[in-house]
């Protein structure tokens, strides 16, 4: 038996311990008064009812028979500008559109040379990764 002084809140208490399994590597933890716990049941995990889930965002395709290379958002951000119109004829490394993302402007480039076939995004909208922006043909 060891003795200590231990202070609970400003208490001092007097106790004695028992050293169990001494040299064997092993413990076992039992109650030493017959001081009953109130049994606690492990509750289920409710799941929230389908109709309480949020419906997938859906991701913005682009639209009608517009053909060429596709520009898409390379992280997600909101639109601030878009520098081009449809129609409009564009040269590689021409600024098509700003993107904010995480309080900084990133310019999104035309990656060469080209017509812009259409524009599937709109000033102040936000975007995800791999949403479509910029039609180029």
């Amino acid at each position: 038996m060891k003795k200590f002084n231990i202070t609970v809140n400003g208490k001092l208490y007097a106790v004695e311990v028992e050293e169990v399994g001494a040299g064997q590597g092993g413990f076992t933890y039992q109650p030493v008064q017959g001081v009953s716990q109130p049994a606690v049941q492990p509750q289920p995990a409710t799941q929230p009812a389908p109709a309480a889930q949020s419906a997938p965002k859906a991701v913005k395709a682009p639209e009608g028979p517009a053909t060429g290379e596709l520009i898409t958002s390379p992280m997600p951000g909101t639109i601030l500008d878009i520098k081009v119109t449809e129609g409009q004829a564009i040269k590689a490394g021409d600024v098509v559109l700003i993107l904010e993302a995480m309080k900084m402007e990133n310019e999104i480039v035309a990656p060469n040379d080209g017509v812009v076939n259409k524009i599937h995004t709109t000033k102040s909208s936000n975007v995800s990764t791999g949403d479509a922006l910029v039609t180029i043909g």
